[in-house]
């Protein structure tokens, strides 16, 4: 028997009406750990009335009130952040301490949003016309959809429900089918840091509960990170229903290395970002493009590091886990085959970890070790496609000039980074690239809670990133008000329109 990892709605579990569920599996064993429910348009439609049912209660609730919960969550979440990286781990492979760290990014968005009275500030001019005031401020939606992916069931809603909750908005949070359970957790440490009932509630599901999310007139506003072609639809879909969509894309991050860059320093940079969580971040370094005569030597001073990485159980002691799925580790595993055949030269290959077998490694796993790919050339589907895994496409160009076209041209914009020694390359760099986040010797440049994150091009769709204070203008509307006191005597007929005076 295997658990069910049913919705969440009024603080309790919500098992809901629809029999269909999908397997949920430990990628590091094979083994089936849970089934999760999928849910009917009815489901969603239960879910989505208990948020609006929750929401005028909690929009009017004092700022005092919102924020004293946000600090009972982030204590409580601080206190044990370690069994939800348990959780993590144990649905989607990633090693304990790297999803320890997702954990500890999603908290700096709580500890953001603990300042809510301060970010919701408004403006106000006295006597803007004669006895007349004018003053600005900034309300909740309603009830909000937030559509996380697998590869940071935890962070990435963090982006977003910790602010919207703040603002005075209903949550209802979709998470990925591959590891669902972190977002129960989170659900009944909301309960226990005394968040109201229907605030903040889970909907299982697949394209159903999207749909019905996407169309449902009472969900204001979508946030959603996934795959481009996803996120596209997302965001036509609900903006033609009439929504504030945030859709986060994919990507195809680029480290440009320029040849007075430390290469020591570069080239542990490159295993970090290429393969930590096994490639599976939208933030990953996948294409190191390597400017002028240092290739050789850099390529090979990230072979040393990588044929060094212990991949394994995330539980255990290892570098690197497994891929989420049987299915995505063999996909990942067809696009080495396809570089390969088209000419790249296969410097460390990691196809052959899931049958090598070590103590560390149950065979049913879903191995896939480091990959890295020397030669790789524009035209090649290991560099156009985002592989989403533990492969690393080394590119050699003659220049910088060279270089920036390569990030300018493809049509992603999510994160890139250079290293460099030099501030005036540096400087140009971030000035003249066309991407949104941007690391100078840093590879993957995640912003702090307090500035945006989000892409440019092909990896965002609409105009808001997330958290900071874009998240606190897209989850709140502004309004302005014009007020007069008036003296006991009527102030007369005038049709007139009205002047300042």
């Amino acid at each position: 028997m295997t658990a069910t990892i049913s919705h969440w709605v009024n603080g309790e579990v919500f098992t809901g009406t629809s029999s269909a569920s999908a397997p949920v599996t430990n990628p590091a064993t094979g083994t089936v750990t849970g089934q999760v429910a999928l849910a009917s348009v009815d489901d969603a439609r239960a879910v989505i009335d208990a948020a609006a049912a929750a929401f005028p209660a909690w929009r009017d609730a004092s700022l005092a009130k919102r924020t004293s919960v946000l600090f009972r969550f982030r204590e409580l979440l601080n206190e044990r952040k370690g069994e939800l990286a348990e959780i993590i781990t144990a649905e989607h492979g990633k090693v304990v301490s790297d999803a320890l760290g997702e954990v500890s990014r999603g908290q700096e968005v709580v500890e953001f949003a603990c300042g809510i009275p301060h970010l919701l500030k408004g403006g106000f001019t006295e006597n803007a016309s004669t006895k007349v005031d004018v003053y600005s401020i900034r309300q909740p939606l309603g009830p909000v959809a937030v559509i996380s992916p697998f590869n940071f069931p935890a962070m990435v809603p963090m982006w977003f429900f910790p602010i919207a909750i703040a603002t005075g908005n209903t949550v209802v949070l979709k998470p990925s089918e591959k590891d669902p359970s972190a977002s129960l957790w989170l659900a009944a440490l909301w309960k226990e840091a005394g968040l109201p009932d229907g605030v903040f509630n889970v909907l299982q599901g697949d394209k159903t509960a999207v749909d019905e999310l996407l169309a449902n007139p009472k969900i204001k506003s979508v946030s959603f990170v996934g795959s481009t072609p996803i996120a596209q639809y997302v965001y036509a879909t609900g903006t033609a229903a009439g929504k504030r969509v945030q859709a986060l894309g994919g990507a195809k991050n680029h480290a440009v290395i320029l040849p007075d860059a430390d290469l020591d320093l570069a080239a542990d940079a490159m295993v970090n970002a290429g393969f930590g969580s096994a490639g599976e971040r939208c933030m990953a370094i996948s294409a190191c493009v390597a400017v002028g005569p240092i290739a050789d030597d850099l390529v090979a001073k990230i072979r040393e590091r990588t044929v060094g990485l212990k991949i394994g159980d995330g539980t255990k002691e290892s570098d690197m886990g497994p891929l989420v799925t049987q299915a995505h580790r063999d996909k990942v595993a067809s696009y080495i085959d396809a570089g390969e055949a088209d000419g790249a030269k296969v410097v460390v290959d990691g196809r052959s970890v899931g049958s090598e077998g070590a103590p560390e490694r149950d065979p049913a796993g879903f191995w896939l070790g480091p990959t890295l790919l020397d030669n790789v050339t524009p035209e090649m589907s290991v560099y156009t496609d985002e592989i989403f895994g533990p492969v690393l496409s080394v590119l050699r160009v003659e220049s910088y000039d060279q270089a920036l076209e390569l990030i300018n041209t493809n049509p992603y914009g999510n994160g890139t980074a250079i290293f460099t020694n030099d501030g005036g390359a540096a400087r140009r760099f971030q000035n003249e690239v066309e991407v949104g986040m941007v690391g100078i010797n840093v590879p993957i440049p995640v912003p702090m809670a307090y500035f945006s994150f989000g892409g440019w091009k092909a990896s965002l769709f609409g105009d808001s990133h997330a958290h900071g204070m874009d998240g606190v203008q897209f989850f709140t509307r502004q309004k302005a008000v014009t007020q007069r006191w008036l003296d006991p005597s009527h102030g007369g007929i005038n049709l007139g329109f009205p002047q300042n005076g």
